[in-house]
């Protein structure tokens, strides 16, 4: 559910995290609305040709390493069913505040919001994993009606490639495939992240990142390389049993 629109939530106009040209396509959209078809394609089609120059799209595409993140809420769908969609808008609203903050405040770039989840893109690894550990902090403090939501995260880091506002390719795949494999409030990283950050890095966050040794992925997944290895990423208080989350917790 995303809520373009909606000034309470994000960007007054876009889904995503950025405005800009996507933005103003929408806008455009509404204010063209009335007129002929031929004349919206005109207009529409000069928006496109603008973007396409501001982003260089097909000329020269953004390959630089980068860490990806995909987020949503672990029982969301069914809580949202039984609580309706006042209630439900106000979670959404109240998570935005606490999670996307963190993410923003260290340079990571919302790109997209999709329902009770988002996708974020990181400069790099160590920055990624410390803002997620203080949204997940701060989604603590979150509570409508009874329901208190535990983010699961997946982190993934390669060579995504950008087109315009989003990112496209294997390692978005995977860093999607990656978090929806995290249980009931897991964080879980790829190897191609564990191996860029040092103990010392880990240490300071107060986190390990342990390897797992089940299989994470019930069946073979295209796009996904089979010899993928996933990290469970522990908090002290998870390591001394206060807070256990369980590897084989039932997904949503």
């Amino acid at each position: 559910m995303a809520l373009p629109g909606d000034p309470h939530f994000g960007d007054r106009l876009s889904a995503s995290g950025l405005g800009g040209p996507a933005a103003a396509a929408r806008a455009a959209d509404r204010l063209l609305g009335d007129r002929d078809a031929a004349s919206r394609e005109i207009s529409l089609g000069a928006l496109q040709v603008w973007e396409a120059l501001r982003t260089g799209v097909g000329r020269r595409p953004t390959q630089d390493e980068m860490t990806l993140v995909f987020t949503d809420l672990v029982g969301f769908s069914e809580w949202a069913l039984g609580a309706g969609d006042e209630a439900t808008l106000k979670l959404l609203r109240k998570v935005a505040q606490a999670v996307e903050p963190p993410l923003l405040e260290v340079g990571g770039q919302v790109v997209k919001r999709m329902g009770d989840g988002l996708m974020a893109v990181f400069p790099d690894p160590i920055t990624a994993v410390a803002a997620v550990m203080v949204a997940r902090e701060a989604l603590k403090a979150v509570e409508v009606e009874g329901y208190t939501p535990m983010m699961r995260v997946g982190i993934h880091t390669g060579r995504p490639q950008r087109i315009g506002s989003d990112w496209l390719g294997v390692d978005v795949n995977i860093a999607a495939r990656v978090m929806e494999s995290a249980g009931r409030g897991g964080v879980l990283m790829t190897g191609s992240t564990v191996e860029r950050l040092t103990p010392e890095q880990l240490n300071k966050l107060g986190v390990h990142a342990k390897r797992l040794r089940r299989p994470v992925f019930a069946q073979r997944l295209s796009g996904v390389p089979s010899d993928i290895t996933i990290y469970r990423l522990e908090t002290r208080r998870e390591l001394s049993g206060a807070d256990t989350i369980n590897d084989s917790s039932p997904r949503e």
